[in-house]
């Protein structure tokens, strides 16, 4: 796959990000290994067993970072457009929403649709399990360990090793002292 990658980062940043677009919605093994091949063409940095579920819609693919085995499943949305770093053993389940970027809104004379977006980074450290429908708004950190209920809108950045969810996103337990499995 690494061979792949490398030829096809001869293409042109605006062919690459097309041909990415045009394989959103290839299913299967084939759709999976096409897409881990244009991102680790496009992207920053993109780690071993990376796959990215059919119907992900990826912006700003050039400003993302990605560790070792991640998995983002279908209808998930992710903006990296101001900077997306997310770390390794990270699992973010379908419908997901993680954004890096927020429209300004300061001038009340002017429409907030013509004030333009502002970029902030958003980091998702390792260990991390994102639920059903999350939404991760820009320049949060969710530390390593966090677990993101279903549905929770996080606001801020989360503490190492808790358990979010709600809206806003709060801290609902703590994986503290829990034993793991192995």
């Amino acid at each position: 796959m690494r061979g792949i990658s490398d030829v096809l980062r001869l293409l042109p940043l605006g062919i690459r990000i097309a041909f990415y677009d045009g394989a959103r919605m290839w299913r299967g093994l084939a759709g999976i290994a096409v897409r881990y091949c244009l991102l680790r063409a496009t992207a920053r940095t993109v780690g071993e067993n990376v796959s990215i579920g059919p119907g992900v819609y990826l912006l700003g693919v050039e400003q993302l970072s990605v560790g070792d085995n991640v998995s983002i499943h279908p209808m998930s949305y992710v903006d990296a457009t101001g900077g997306l770093v997310i770390g390794s053993d990270v699992s973010i389940a379908h419908g997901v929403t993680i954004l890096s970027t927020t429209h300004r809104f300061d001038d009340t004379g002017t429409p907030i649709k013509d004030q333009g977006v502002e970029c902030r980074q958003t980091l998702i450290e390792d260990d991390v399990w994102i639920g059903a429908k999350a939404t991760i708004l820009a320049g949060n950190r969710v530390s390593s360990g966090v677990v993101v209920g279903a549905g929770a809108v996080v606001t801020r950045d989360v503490p190492t090793l808790q358990v979010v969810a709600g809206v806003p996103a709060v801290t609902i337990s703590s994986r503290k002292g829990q034993m793991r499995d192995g």
